[in-house]
This record gives C-alpha cells, structure tokens and sequence, in this order.
C-alpha cells in the first residue's frame, strides 16, 4: 500500500538423544587422506540472512558425463520437495533423516536426469519451516537438530541423482517464503542467471504439490495454492507432480484471494469509478473515527483524505497505549483542532472512549468503516512490510496471523445508534504508481484463511 508520507550456520550442541549417523567407510577413509589428493566436496551449505538455507551439489567439478554444455538463454527446472520429489518412507508423518524418505515416485530419478542431460538447470524451492536459524538459547539444541536432519536427508536425496542441483529452504516469515520470489531471485543471482534474456521463462517450469485443489479419493485437499502462486509471480509454467511426472490431466483448483480484483486507478487518475473515495468535511471541528481490521488502509485514507483537509492523526501504533491516545487527541480537540482516530476500534466498547470524547468536547463524531476481509488485510500487510522502500514509509513489521483473527473475533460493526453523526463505508481498492501495483498484484500470503 501507498501512503503520502509520515512525516552463520549453526552447530549442533552435545545432544543425549541419539542422531542418525550419515558417516560411510568412504568418508571415513576420506578424513585421513591428505589434503592434496581429496577430491572437492561435492555437497556445501550456507545461511542466507539466517533464514535462507542453500545448498549445491557437484557445484564446479567435472560432471562432463552427463552435461549438455550450458548456452544461454537458460531453462530453468524447479521442483518443490515434500510430497513432489519425495514422500515419508513410512506411513504419512515426516521424519528428516538420511532414510526417511522415499521418490514419490519411481520415475522421478530418471526424468530429472533427462532435464539435465537437455542442459535444463535443476533447482529445488522449499518451504521448511520447522527449522529455526534465529539466534535462540532455549531453542537452540531443538533447531540445530532439526537442521542437522534436514541436511542428511538431502546429503541423501542428492547423493542418489548426482546430478547438479541447487537447493533453496526457506525457514522463516519472510520473502524468500513461496509465494514470494526470494528464493528464485537468490538462485538467479547465484548463477548469475539475473539479467533480462538469460532465460528462457517460456521453456522453464515450476512443479509442486501446493496447487488449491479440493480432496479427492486418493488425495488430501492441497495444504495452499502456494506452489502454483509461486510459479505465477515468476511468470514460468506450473505443473502438479501427478502432471508433470504421471501425464495426468489438470485438475480445478481454488485461490481464495486474487489480488487483481482489487486494483483500483493509477495514482493521479480520475475516473467515474472513484468518485466514492472522496470524503468531504461537513463539520468546523470533529472527530473522524477509523474501524477497521490492520492492514485494512487506515492510514493510507488519512494520508490522502484527512490530511488534506486539516485533520491531525491520533494512532496507538505510534503512541502505544489507548491512554496516551485520548491525552493528544484532547490536546488537539482543546486547541480547537479536529482529529481523525486511526486505530481498529474494534467493537462499542472500544469506540465508547471516543464518542464520551466527543460529547465532553460537544463537537460531533463520525465514523469511516473499512471492509476489507481478514485475507485482503493479511495480503495488504505483507507487501508493505516486505516492500520498505516501495511501500512502507512508516518502516512497519509484517504482523503474526493472530493479529488479523483478534480483530476478527472482537469486531463488531459500528452502528448510528452508538452515538455517531454518519458512518462512511470504505472497500478497498489498490491504489498507487506502476510499480507498486505491478508488485501488490502479486501473490504474497502462504496458506489459506483458517
């Protein structure tokens, strides 16, 4: 959203349970040769801004027996990893480990060596987040176990292709989390694939399991449509595994929110379809109350539609307590200044503050109600904490779910009957430059609304 302005890899502690060994004879017998005569590691790792694992296999040695000398444009192959490339080895539940898995499939091997035989560039994007690289004392030994597994098992996965591969896991909250793009631009720039024409986007394909589609006798309803949101953002063809690895048909799927059902003009535009975004001042002084979920553009209306005509903005954001709140509002409304509200005042309880307010001050109060849903909201609150320098002026943290379900099991519609002079609707709709709605039109959030 658009607002005018506001003024290193962990290891493992001693552990008493007991982790499974990935050590061979080979790597044994490796330990005691002398450097000179060790063949390079074929298998390394790095944390990307603690929360970015990558991992790349066979990376710059001699793999001539299967490579197709690279040309350029590239094409870029992509695969998510649970319940794509692999599955549990037993039953339904995970386990990381050098031997919990199993191919989901049993062609897959083969197929992923014929991509890299026709010089198609492997790459895996995983979301993990069961594994934590936050600097956490008390979760510390929990995570760096958790780390350790996951490596072993693609140490394993790897070791059975032997194929060039590039790894990406993204751990946290953040932008490399799919949908979002960060892992792909972090593979672009590690290959040095990050210019315009080097590859082939038409050719290149994304496959993963998280697709939108309902349950059927023989599968659970997808977990999210993230994997094919991602695919869209990057602009490269989707494939689910049962697509892409067994030729079937595809199936209908569901997103339950679409960003471009709500892009509204381009800044500066007028239209016919805008005229009810305007907001007039009817009174010499009053108080404009906002209610509204976080992220529902509060703060984007009174920049561009209070502020303009003079409102001062009270908001517990910035003055932290409800209570320092009403003590500026007062010193605004007694210096004869109107002030525009612009908290979430969720329900009557809260909203009964300000309208006591306004009667001490006999002035009226009127009330802006803003209507986007908990997933808009959610959407809306992501690309502004993900965009500071695009847009997020006031420099604002991407908020936890539960904060969107709070407001949600609070709110009460505000009514005429509480006190208020009028009560404005406001359904949002995107507004800002070309390039903020060319990445506000993109796929942000994970998983469905619960």
């Amino acid at each position: 959203m658009s607002a005018k302005r506001p003024g290193p890899p962990l290891s493992p502690p001693p552990v008493k349970r007991k982790i499974e060994s990935t050590t061979t004879n080979q790597a044994v017998a490796s330990f005691f040769k002398p450097a000179s005569q060790k063949q390079p590691e074929r298998l390394s790792w790095r944390i990307v801004n603690k929360s970015l694992i990558v991992g790349k296999y066979a990376e710059g040695l001699d793999i001539s027996r299967t490579a197709v000398k690279s040309s350029l444009p590239q094409t870029i192959a992509a695969f998510d990893l649970d319940d794509t490339l692999i599955a549990p080895s037993i039953g339904s539940k995970w386990s990381r480990s050098a031997s919990g898995w199993r191919w989901w499939h049993s062609t897959i091997p083969a197929r992923l060596k014929e991509l890299h035989a026709k010089g198609s560039r492997i790459v895996l994007l995983s979301n993990q987040s069961t594994i934590s690289l936050k600097d956490n004392p008390k979760v510390i030994q929990k995570d760096s176990v958790s780390l350790v597994s996951f490596k072993s098992q693609l140490a394993a996965i790897l070791q059975r292709l032997d194929l060039p591969i590039s790894v990406y896991a993204a751990t946290g909250q953040d932008i490399y989390r799919k949908p979002r793009t960060g892992m792909w631009r972090e593979m672009l720039e590690d290959l040095d694939l990050n210019r315009p024409g080097m590859i082939d986007m038409s050719a290149s394909l994304y496959v993963g399991d998280a697709a939108g589609r309902e349950k059927t006798s023989t599968r659970r309803k997808d977990h999210s449509c993230s994997d094919r949101d991602l695919a869209a953002n990057i602009g490269i063809r989707f494939y689910t595994p049962e697509e892409y690895f067994l030729g079937a048909e595809p199936e209908p799927f569901t997103r339950e929110f679409e960003p471009t059902n709500f892009l509204g003009v381009l800044s500066g535009e007028k239209t016919a379809g805008t005229a009810d975004r305007e907001y007039s001042k009817i009174n010499t002084q009053d108080i404009v109350l906002h209610c509204g979920s976080p992220g529902a553009g509060k703060s984007t209306f009174f920049w561009k539609r209070l502020e303009p005509l003079g409102y001062e903005r009270v908001n517990q954001d910035i003055l932290k307590t409800r209570e320092k709140c009403l003590k500026v509002a007062r010193e605004h409304l007694g210096a004869g200044r109107s002030v525009a509200i612009d908290n979430t005042n969720a329900n009557p309880e809260v909203r009964a503050s300000w309208i006591e307010l306004a009667r001490a001050f006999k002035i009226p109060i009127r009330c802006v109600h803003f209507t986007a849903s908990t997933r808009l909201c959610e959407h809306n609150d992501t690309v502004r904490a993900l965009n500071p320098t695009l847009m997020n002026p006031e420099n604002r943290s991407i908020l936890p779910p539960m904060a969107f379900r709070s407001f949600a099991s609070r709110y009460v519609k505000p009514a005429l009957s509480e006190g208020f002079q009028d009560i404005t609707d406001v359904d949002f709709m995107f507004e800002g430059t070309p390039e903020q709605r060319l990445v506000w039109s993109q796929y942000w959030v994970s998983n469905f609304s619960t």
